[in-house]
């Protein structure tokens, strides 16, 4: 009997260790991994630089609180900034942490705004983390049961409609921040038009209020820039979060912010035991530099069309698929029908896979695979599809 909580639907594999694109079990049986641990492990398992740059820094110093100046986190908050644009950085140590902390903001601007009872504009079928607050302001109600009252202060619009945020802002003058994901994860691998997010930004223009955006899966090159509205040039948002990738395993995030917004929070407002720690600070600054150096950006991006269009021509004329989309390595397969136990299709052939939103593949994998890895991808998931659902 284990003594976990029950909280995960695991596979039934034991993973203990990887290599590259690769998951080996403790039979030794390999296992691609088209999913990189949730968008996690964009740079592979076990990369030596990173393994090398986590061994050296536990030799020499893995925390110490922050009543201290810590170079190493200032040295991240440098990076984030030099590819991120905006000034200012809290590190933390998961992207429900960063969340947290954008909301507060949210608030705190509403504070200097007047507004007494402050709400956020958030999407449908978004997903922003597993605190109270983050799954409050998510879209999904299967997270949120059993926890009611959720916590207050969230107008919800349909994601990507441009229209229905003018009408909210119109008719909730207290909105003091908009929190949106530039491509949904969670919510089926949808991605954001151009017009919808710079719209965004013409609203929260003019009603004053935070444009806050969420990259928390879509950022770190996973769609082929550093961050998803990097794609969109000239898009800038006031606050920003990012997690998952920055440590390639080791937890680590940041929430990131315009100068003048950072400075709402002053000693004592906020603070983490943990974040900024220097040994999740060295992963998260060797990540990227492998990242710059290695040009994987660029990478992500060819490899994310090649992966596309061989899924669209294999899978062409299939019934049961409903859209194959996405941007860079983040792709999603809309089936017409929930398909959770492709899963387990996959895992006998010997490939990870996600399924979310119920009848969403969701592909993710290490933005350093190779051709031969890509091919993999596509000759087990088209095929398992045909297979479950009879297509010829």
């Amino acid at each position: 009997m284990s003594h976990l909580f029950n909280t995960y639907a695991r596979l039934p594999v034991r993973m203990v260790r990887g290599e590259g694109a690769w998951l080996i079990d403790d039979q030794g049986k390999r296992f691609l991994d088209a999913i990189s641990g949730i968008g996690v492990c964009s740079l592979g398992h076990a990369h030596p630089k990173i393994a090398a740059a986590i061994a050296d820094q536990a030799h020499k110093l893995i925390h110490t609180a922050n009543t201290v100046e810590l170079p190493l986190q200032e040295r991240l908050a440098d990076e984030l900034a030099d590819i991120s644009g905006l000034e200012r950085a809290f590190i933390a140590n998961s992207g429900a942490e960063a969340i947290e902390c954008a909301l507060k903001l949210a608030r705190l601007h509403a504070r200097r705004c007047g507004i007494e009872a402050p709400a956020v504009l958030v999407a449908e079928h978004g997903f922003h983390g597993r605190t109270l607050a983050a799954i409050s302001a998510s879209g999904n109600p299967a997270i949120q049961a059993g926890y009611e009252p959720l916590v207050d202060g969230f107008v919800r619009i349909p994601f990507g409609d441009a229209e229905a945020a003018a009408e909210a802002f119109e008719a909730h003058p207290e909105i003091a921040a908009a929190l949106i994901e530039p491509v949904q994860g969670e919510g089926g691998v949808r991605v954001a038009d151009d017009h919808y997010l710079r719209r965004l930004r013409e609203l929260c223009d003019e009603h004053q209020a935070l444009l806050m955006l969420d990259e928390i899966q879509s950022g770190m090159n996973r769609t082929g820039r550093w961050f998803a509205h990097q794609h969109q040039a000239g898009l800038r948002p006031d606050v920003m979060t990012v997690a998952k990738a920055l440590g390639n395993g080791v937890p680590v995030a940041a929430c990131l912010a315009r100068e003048e917004v950072a400075d709402l929070m002053r000693p004592g407002s906020h603070g983490s035991t943990f974040g900024g720690n220097p040994l999740a600070c060295r992963a998260a600054l060797e990540v990227i530099d492998v990242m710059r150096s290695d040009r994987i950006g660029e990478r992500a991006a060819r490899a994310g069309e090649q992966l596309i269009d061989a899924l669209r021509s294999n899978l062409d004329g299939q019934p049961v698929v409903r859209q194959i989309r996405g941007r860079g390595l983040m792709i999603g397969i809309e089936l017409d029908c929930d398909c959770a136990e492709l899963k387990q299709d996959a895992l006998e052939e010997e490939l990870i896979i996600n399924v979310t939103h119920g009848r969403v593949v969701r592909l993710l994998p290490p933005l350093i695979i190779d051709d031969a890895e890509l091919d993999r991808i596509v000759e087990v998931v088209t095929g398992i599809i045909r297979k479950r659902y009879g297509a010829a």
